[in-house]
Formats: structure tokens, C-alpha cells, sequence
């Protein structure tokens, strides 16, 4: 598998941890970003295979940052984005939909059904 690159922004680090090891272990190069600010940044200045964002983070939301992507001339216009969330309302699925967010994944999840997304998703954007 060629080494994909994969932004993961979450403020929870014992998540970021947990996910960067399942990824990493299945040869994904992780990049970690701590809040949206933090992701928005890595996101105008570097290429991504795809991008993770959990749905609430200090400064900007991982929705606020999906409407940002979609909607501004950057490198990662294109790119596959998951977005992670304890919010399971169906007005929360359509605003992440509307924000251009690839797939939703309601927490608590298994980080197998995650490494499995993210292939899935990669390879159709290939």
C-alpha cells in the first residue's frame, strides 16, 4: 500500500492516539491537529489523501472546517472527508451533508469500521 496521507484533528487525545496508532499500523502517514484552527492550517498548506474531523473542537467545528474546505481554492478541495461525532440528530447528519462531508461516523465506534472507511473511501478517490 503506498504510504496515503491522512490529517486527523480531534481534541480528545486519547482518541487522536488510539486512531493515529490503527491507522498507522495499517500504513497510513498521520498527521495530528488538535482543533479546527490547528486543522484548517495543516489544510491550506499541505496534501491530503483524506481528512478526519471530529464534529465539536475548540475554535472551529469540523463542519466549520468541511464548509471552509468545499468552499475555498486549496490543495484538499477534492479530498474524502470524515466526520467524527457524538451528535446522532438527523439536522446534524444534514448540515455535515450540506457542509460537504463525505461519510459520518456517530461515536462510540470500533477503529476497524474507521480503518475500514478510510480505504474505502481512498480508493474510490483514486
Amino acid at each position: 500500500m503506498a504510504n496515503y496521507r491522512v490529517l486527523l484533528a480531534d481534541d480528545e487525545m486519547a482518541l487522536r492516539f488510539l486512531l493515529t496508532e490503527t491507522l498507522s499500523d495499517e500504513g497510513y502517514d498521520i498527521t495530528e491537529a488538535e482543533d479546527g484552527k490547528e486543522a484548517l492550517n495543516e489544510i491550506r498548506n499541505q496534501r491530503y489523501d483524506l481528512i478526519i474531523l471530529d464534529y465539536m473542537m475548540p475554535e472551529l467545528t469540523g463542519v466549520e472546517v468541511c464548509e471552509w474546505l468545499r468552499n475555498h481554492d486549496n490543495p484538499n478541495r477534492q479530498v474524502p472527508v470524515i466526520l467524527l461525532t457524538a451528535k446522532a440528530l438527523e439536522k446534524d447528519r444534514e448540515r455535515a451533508k450540506a457542509a460537504g462531508v463525505s461519510t459520518y461516523i456517530v461515536k462510540p465506534f470500533s477503529p476497524l469500521q474507521l480503518v475500514d472507511t478510510v480505504q474505502k473511501l481512498i480508493e474510490e478517490g483514486q
